[in-house]
């Protein structure tokens, strides 16, 4: 007769807590990041160094969004913010704020709209 099978975390809130050492939220300057915010990897993964840390080094070779980053990584927000709290801390990635737009309130420029427009006709 076989052991009995321990029950699994259908929730995965056992795996987050073992990914973030039990942490539940970023600390420090990671604590301002959203989900727009781009991130960009600073260094190689080195061995022996936890396997989500690899994959985020290894995919933000050129900057990706926080939103993206979790979305390939399969990884809820919160648990992301710790893991790159951790990359940041280490200066292993830089976050970026999105580049602003330019007086966001106030709407498109009609001028470089009407540029781009009369550009397009030309074709």
């Amino acid at each position: 007769m076989s052991a009995p099978r321990r029950p699994t975390d259908p929730s995965g809130l056992e795996r987050y807590y073992v990914l973030t050492g039990g942490r539940s939220g970023p600390g420090g300057s990671a604590s301002t990041l959203d989900v727009a915010t781009l991130v960009v990897s600073r260094a190689v993964p080195l061995p022996g160094m936890q396997h989500e840390h690899e994959e985020i080094l290894r995919r933000c070779r050129e900057p990706l969004s926080v939103a993206e980053l979790g979305a390939h990584l399969h990884l809820p927000f919160n648990i992301l913010a710790v893991l790159l709290s951790d990359l940041l801390q280490a200066g292993r990635v830089e976050a970026r704020d999105p580049i602003p737009a330019l007086d966001a309130g106030r709407g498109p420029d009609l001028a470089l709209l009407e540029e781009v427009l009369s550009g397009l006709q030309r074709l």
